[in-house]
């Protein structure tokens, strides 16, 4: 009988520190915007509407990453790296995995639909958006940037779920996203390119060999860097964001240092500890800068 650590499990729930911080970004960079007191950002950390964005972005992951596993099961059975996965060695059943998306993805409508109009109206949209990714892997080498667009959507939605309109500066927090999980995601294909390659699916890595995957991610990081730079000179913030952009960029560099075509016996130090840090560090320096931009 399946509990529920074995759904967390299944959804690598810690890997919610990925998108979980730029997320928090997109919502206190609106609510300065939205009622511009420090009473409002106070109180929005309270408030209902926190709450609902937090649900939205867990069970968005969650949908995303369970509808991966169930879609991926055949191929994680053959891989001998993934064959330990909770489908593949009988711990879930598809048939579990499979309603565990459907209820978050309802759970995630639901959400939506107390925020404002808009929200709900783009649910299905970010739905598509996420759940697609899993197919992307069969047919195109892009599937890591179908994955930076998915994880990309939780500033802009957590922006939108306070503001009700779009902005320049959370779609810069997006762009980051997007670069960002791209690259990093390229470095962890990297593991996988011989099965790739003999099961026909696809990745910058398996498609294009391992040191021109990691030259793309290096672009891509470099990309996203410029991003986070430019956001920070639009937004106007306390000084103390650029110590966040240092440790971030310095992380995507760090991360680049340990993977190299020939050794990839680092890869989950890259893969989880760079790029958590990299998250988390920036995404608490950030907040920390809008309060103090109030007059914390």
């Amino acid at each position: 009988m399946p509990n529920i650590r074995n759904y967390l499990s299944l959804i690598k729930f810690s890997h919610t520190i990925f998108a979980l911080p730029f997320a928090l970004i997109g919502f206190f960079i609106a609510v300065p915007m939205e009622n511009g007191s420090m009473d409002a950002l106070w109180s929005s950390i309270l408030g209902k509407k926190f709450l609902l964005v937090i649900i939205c972005m867990v069970t968005a992951r969650s949908a995303a990453m369970a509808f991966n596993r169930y879609l991926d099961r055949h191929f994680d059975a053959k891989n001998p790296r993934t064959a330990i996965r909770e489908i593949p060695a009988g711990i879930l059943s598809a048939e579990n995995a499979l309603l565990f998306v459907i209820v978050n993805c309802l759970m995630f409508i639901t959400a939506t639909y107390f925020i404002n109009s808009i929200c709900f109206y783009l649910s299905p949209v970010a739905l598509f958006v996420i759940l697609f990714y899993s197919f992307t892997k069969r047919f195109t080498a892009l599937c890591h940037i179908v994955l930076g667009v998915g994880l990309s959507l939780a500033p802009i939605g957590a922006f939108l779920a306070v503001t009700g309109y779009f902005n320049w500066l959370p779609i810069l927090f997006s762009l980051t996203v997007i670069f960002w999980v791209s690259g990093f995601d390229i470095i962890y294909a990297m593991q996988d390119v011989d099965f790739d390659q003999s099961e026909n699916l696809y990745s910058i890595p398996s498609t294009f060999g391992k040191a021109t995957g990691l030259r793309i991610s290096e672009l891509l990081h470099l990309l996203s860097s410029i991003c986070i730079i430019i956001a920070g000179l639009i937004g106007g913030f306390h000084w103390i964001y650029w110590i966040g952009v240092l440790i971030f960029i310095g992380m995507l560099i760090y991360q680049h240092q340990l993977v190299k075509p020939n050794d990839l016996s680092k890869v989950n130090i890259a893969f989880m500890t760079a790029n958590g840090i990299a998250s988390v560090v920036f995404g608490i320096i950030v907040i920390i800068a809008v309060f103090l931009q109030y007059g914390w």
